[in-house]
Parts: C-alpha cells; structure tokens; sequence
C-alpha cells in the first residue's frame, strides 16, 4: 500500500492565529479564560485548550461578570458583542480577517442601498455572524432552488457574500443562479471563499484522482472539512471523515493499493503523522508527499489588554 498525502493540508493562518489568542489570553490572564463557541471546529484542538483553562460556552450569560470572554475564529453578530458589553465581558475578538472582511462588505452594501444575499450554511456560526452584521435586507440561501423564490427590494440593487468555508463548486453553481435571477448583481472582486479552502480542494481534487481511498482529518462538525471529503467523492473516490486515527477501520483498506490523505483548516498536523503511522502498521510500504500551493499567509496576533 502507498499513501499520497495532499498539500496544502491542515491548519491556515486564521486558525493559528485564533488558537494563538486564546493561548496568549491563558498565558497573560489567569484561567479561567471562556470563549463563546468552539474557537475552531476540532476536538483535539479544543480539549488541548481546555486542558490549559479554556471554557468553551455557547451563551453569554453562562459567563461569570468580568470574566475574559473571547469570540471564536467564526465571528459573531452585532448584537452578541453590544450583549457582551452589557453583560460586563472583557472581550478579545480572534475572528478570522478573511471573515471580518466579508462583514465589512456585507455592512457598506447595506450602506449603498442593496439588499444581501448570503451564500452559507444555515446555523453555521460563521453564517449567523455574518447575518447578524446587517443594517439592511438579509436574504440567506443555501441551494439554488432558493434563488428561484427570492424576493428583492429592488433586483437593481443587490449584492451577495459567501461563507469562507464552502465548496467552490457548490457555490460556483449558486453565483450562477444569482445572475441569472439578478443580472445587476454586485459581486465581491475576488471570492469569499478564503485561500486555505480553496487550495485544500484543489489538492484533494488532485489527490482523489491518484488513490483508491480518501482519508479527512477533520471533525464531523467542521464545514470546510466536510467539504473536503465531498470534493472527493464528486471525483468517485470513496472517502472517510476522521478525527483520528482511533476511528479508522481496517475493513476500509481490503484490496486498496493507493491511500491519499489530507486534513482540514483546523486539523493539526500531528493527526495526520498518527494516521500515517497506524498505516505504517497496517501494510502502508511508503510514503509521499504531493506537490501543491506553497502558502505563506499569516496574520498577526493583536497584542490586546482588557
């Protein structure tokens, strides 16, 4: 068996500088530290930060008064950072740029006149941050047959953003509907989709067409992860979502010479070397490494005080 692993993989800028927040919090504040939402959509990542005095929370109001309250990578409404304030939170926003970006042009379209479209996935954190940034029309979709029944203020003057973790082909479909129901539309001069979303599934476009088996590290719970593995399985490549390697079955592998692998934007890399080695152990003969995009993104970490 030969394993081919994907690259770019794994961790992006705006997950390391998010897990880099909240590490920073721990280190300049004592724990407890709590933060609203998962920081990142990874169960190790998560339990590694609990482990250090993170307390992941879904509401506000289960945080004590005063406490160091971080919002998570995904960003948040309007209305949750005015709650926070009330609530006499000392807030740190690790929102990631790329989807502060998207609020930002969500918020001067609204200025401008224009109704929203939302590309995304319902009750995504991410898409309800978004969502809640309006000062305008909101129309939210998530497959084309909901363009159909779209009703605008006016079809001159409407503009759409898109979640930052979604399938580029998925929403290549969705953009067209748009144009064809909205010909006027206003689209963003490059893609929200941001740039680790859209290279892993090019790469993993690539890899599925080399392998016989497509293995995500990824949680079940992370979209981009998730979309990863449907890239694959557009490709007739079977695939399997993984935490890690504890989920992995031996059953998979029966007559598969080629395993390629890769990871979503919040999986470290050090689940990706364990999976590799429980193949090591289960007949995997050698191991490479693709070529792909060279990434060189990084955001900085605010040196905050609250």
């Amino acid at each position: 068996m030969h394993v081919l692993l994907a690259r770019p993989r794994g961790f992006c800028a705006g997950v390391n500088r998010a897990i880099s927040i909240v590490n920073r919090a721990l280190e300049r504040y004592a724990p407890p530290v709590y933060v609203l939402h998962e920081i990142v959509h990874n169960t190790h990542v998560l339990d590694a930060l609990r482990g250090r005095g993170a307390i992941f929370v879904e509401e506000l109001e289960e945080i004590p008064v005063g406490a160091v309250t971080i919002f998570s990578a995904h960003g948040v409404s309007r209305a949750i950072a005015e709650q926070a304030t009330a609530l006499g939170l000392r807030t740190i926003d690790a929102t990631c740029p790329l989807v502060s970006k998207v609020h930002r042009r969500m918020i001067g379209l609204h200025r401008k006149g224009y109704d929203v479209i939302v590309i995304g996935h319902k009750g995504h954190p991410e898409v309800e941050g978004t969502c809640g940034q309006a000062e305008g029309p909101v129309h939210l979709v998530s497959k084309p047959s909901e363009i159909a029944s779209l009703q605008a203020t006016n079809p001159d003057r409407i503009g759409y953003v898109t979640q930052t973790t979604l399938s580029v082909d998925d929403t290549a479909e969705m953009v067209e509907a748009i144009r064809r129901r909205f010909p006027a539309v206003a689209a963003p001069e490059r893609t929200d989709i941001c740039y680790a979303t859209t290279n892993r599934q090019l790469a993993v476009r690539r890899l599925a067409d080399r392998v016989d088996l497509v293995l995500i590290v990824g949680s079940k719970n992370s979209s981009n992860s998730n979309r990863l593995r449907e890239v694959a399985e557009l490709r007739q490549t079977p695939a399997h979502l993984i935490d890690d390697a504890g989920e992995m079955d031996p059953a998979w592998f029966v007559g598969v010479e080629r395993v390629g692998i890769s990871a979503g934007a919040s999986a470290p890399e050090h689940l990706v070397v364990q999976v590799v080695d429980w193949l090591r152990r289960h007949g995997a003969r050698s191991v490479e490494e693709m070529e792909g995009e060279e990434e060189h993104i990084s955001f900085l970490v605010p040196d905050f005080t609250v």
